[in-house]
């Protein structure tokens, strides 16, 4: 259990510590909504604070978005919990739970935030000339990636929760075996119907004309 949980934990933890590292520097060093230009304009670093989710998105309602967050967190433990119980004792596929430690430690950076001031500090800004992302931060890059990761491994080795090391069962091979028709006793007429007899005419023995 303990390994299984070390890398998800390690990975969580460099997430919440760059997302807190990195929106404690641009609070010091980059002016409040004013772009930095990086990489033209393609890459900006923009400062701003957003009281809404991921984005920007729903700033100004007043809604208190750290339940989102709690919520996220609480259905990430729900999901490894499961996802142990389910794997007979080998738990989850391994990008599974990394995707799932991105998420987690998305949803804690950007809840301290909130539990904090209520706002989240946004910072990094992508896009061409005419159309740019809404700004964000390491944070919601971690969410973004763990779920999209997530969604591509979710389908895939999936097999019953009942599956033990046993699985899949060998095929069997016989006149049992499923699919299999059952060898059926010779009868009185079977050696007669396969059998070759007489050629007409008296066959061989019988001179030519």
């Amino acid at each position: 259990m303990r390994r299984t949980l070390l890398p998800v934990a390690v990975v969580a933890a460099a997430i919440v510590a760059l997302d807190r590292w990195t929106k404690a520097w641009a609070s010091r060093a980059l002016p409040f909504d004013h772009p930095v230009r990086i990489l033209d304009d393609f890459v900006r670093l923009t400062y701003t604070r957003n009281s809404g989710v991921a984005f920007g998105i729903g700033q100004g309602t007043g809604f208190p978005y750290y339940w989102l967050s709690l919520l996220a967190i609480v259905a990430i433990l729900w999901m490894f919990w499961r996802g142990r119980r389910a794997g007979s004792g080998r738990g989850m596929p391994l990008a599974r739970r990394l995707s799932l430690a991105l998420v987690l430690g998305g949803a804690i950076g950007n809840l301290v935030d909130r539990v904090a001031s209520g706002e989240v500090v946004d910072f990094i800004e992508v896009g061409i000339p005419r159309w740019h992302w809404p700004v964000f931060n390491v944070a919601d890059s971690a969410v973004t990636i763990g779920v999209l990761v997530l969604a591509l491994t979710w389908s895939r080795g999936r097999e019953p929760a009942w599956a033990g090391p046993g699985y899949p069962p060998a095929k069997r091979v016989g006149p049992d075996a499923p699919g299999d028709e059952p060898a059926r006793p010779a009868g009185p007429g079977d050696e007669r119907r396969g059998a070759p007899g007489p050629l007409p005419g008296g066959g061989a023995e019988e001179p030519l004309p």
